[in-house]
């Protein structure tokens, strides 16, 4: 029964196609033999269209191997493209860190000549050669000693002009400096712009504290600077100390990040410039 069905399918859609094909060429024989423009007219309708399908039918697999090659080909193009514009990118990412390395240098170079062109006077510029962090204690080592007439006590301060410690050593050709963050250390410092007075205290971690105020009604709080005070006659007045974090804790300059510092020959009467 089932071939049967299939049999008469294949049987109708094989007259169809032969159907389709003979009205073209029934077309063509009355265009040629009896040119007879009524029927023609009429018979366009029917045979173009479908001459058309016929045609769309005969030539649908050529046109989709066509479409086919044409998206394979753009495909690659793509991903030519996206291979090119890949190496673009990594180049420029490259140039790009290149460029902020070089410019990290140049800043560098350029506060280091700045230091040597306008170093405050009676001052000695100094390279960190070594730092040392452990057991609650941090100092720092300079290449600068006694031939370069430096000697216990003076301070030691940054390109920027921040405290970064106290000299405590001194050896012909080197220097040993004692950080702001070391637990020896114990300065005197003020409130800058007021007459508030108290003291920073090392504690072996990155921040310092601050122990005691002259005025028990100030209320201490986050981005209060800090300068030096002479009043124990250690210190030059006004040097830059840090910035407070919160009601005890203090930002200073860490050892670490240091290159390249002054040294100051001071004279503790007058106040630093």
């Amino acid at each position: 029964m089932n071939q049967n069905k299939i049999s008469s399918r294949l049987r109708t859609i094989i007259k169809s196609a032969c159907a389709a094909a003979v009205l073209p060429v029934l077309f063509i024989y009355i265009m040629i033999a009896k040119p007879d423009y009524t029927i023609m007219n009429g018979l366009a309708h029917i045979v173009l269209p479908v001459a058309n399908w016929v045609g769309d039918v005969i030539t649908w697999p050529v046109r989709a191997v066509g479409s086919t090659i044409d998206n394979i080909r753009e495909l690659s193009k793509l991903r030519t493209e996206n291979e090119e514009l890949r190496v673009r990118l990594d180049d420029a990412l490259r140039n790009k860190n290149l460029c902020e390395v070089a410019m990290a240098e140049n800043q560098k170079l350029s506060r280091e000549l700045d230091i040597v062109q306008n170093q405050p006077k009676d001052s000695v510029v100094a390279d960190v050669t070594y730092d040392n962090t452990a057991f609650h204690h941090s100092t720092f080592l300079i290449n600068k000693g006694v031939k370069n007439g430096l000697s216990e006590g003076m301070v030691v301060v940054s390109s920027e002009g921040m405290l970064v410690g106290i000299i405590t050593d001194v050896a012909p050709y080197f220097s040993r400096v004692r950080s702001l963050i070391d637990s020896n250390t114990n300065i005197a410092v003020r409130i800058a712009g007021s007459e508030v007075y108290g003291f920073l205290q090392g504690n072996g971690s990155a921040t310092p504290t601050m122990g005691f105020f002259s005025d028990p009604e100030f209320q201490p709080s986050e981005g209060i600077k800090l300068v030096t005070s002479n009043i124990s006659g250690v210190l030059p007045n006004g040097i830059l100390v840090g910035e407070m974090m919160n009601d005890t804790d203090v930002k200073v300059t860490q050892p670490k990040t240091l290159s390249r510092v002054i040294v100051l020959k001071f004279d503790t009467q007058n106040e630093y410039k």
